[in-house]
């Protein structure tokens, strides 16, 4: 019989109620509270509280607090990631975020989640569906992940999108459910805002 742990990582239904995961989850907790409370010039003690919240993270990451996470340990990072306030991990299944990747305020990513079937879910069943962001991706501002998505690499996901399915490389998608608007080109590589034009 697969344990809680061996069902978790296959993606089957489980029920988290081994008091060993309860227990892990608390000392998570505190964890993230300290992280949260440091203070602005703790710099230091940010960076050494986030490589033990989190499975991986690369050199160079930046996570500013709030943060919230439901294991820690099941997230990786790549280097140079930055996360603006208020960033969910809902990492109840693996989240795999690639390098150079941004948050905007209020991302929420989500690695787990629960049946539609009514009875299951009273009785607290849930499932977990890993995560793929890919190198250079921009999440924007209040933009949701669900479960099992993949983001290829250096696309952009509009701000407060909804990302219920797989978004390839290199493109801008936006909305709720979140759909590809176009890909990244020439235009891009003229202005880096509207009208306005970069300069050498």
């Amino acid at each position: 019989m697969k344990s809680i742990r061996e069902k978790m990582a296959a993606g089957e239904l489980y029920r988290a109620t081994d008091a060993a995961l309860v227990n892990e989850q608390i000392e998570l907790a505190e964890k993230l509270y300290d992280f949260n409370h440091t203070r602005p010039k703790q710099q230091t003690r940010r960076a050494e509280l986030l490589r033990e919240i989190l499975a991986e993270t690369g050199e160079d990451c930046y996570v500013e607090p709030p943060l919230r996470a439901n294991w820690g340990c099941h997230t990786h990072f790549g280097k140079d990631v930055y996360a603006n306030f208020n960033l969910t991990l809902v990492d109840d299944g693996e989240i795999f975020v690639g390098d150079h990747v941004m948050f905007g305020p209020n991302a929420t990513v989500i690695a787990g989640g629960h049946p539609i079937e009514p009875e299951l879910r009273k009785q607290a069943f849930q499932y977990t569906a890993a995560v793929h962001i890919g190198n250079n991706v921009w999440i924007g501002a209040g933009a949701v992940i669900l479960p099992g998505v993949t983001i290829g690499e250096n696309s952009v996901i509009g701000a407060g999108s909804v990302v219920t399915k797989d978004v390839p490389p290199n493109v801008i998608a936006v909305g709720n459910p979140c759909k590809v608007l176009r890909p990244i080109g020439e235009k891009d590589r003229e202005f880096y805002f509207k009208d306005r034009k970069i300069k050498a």
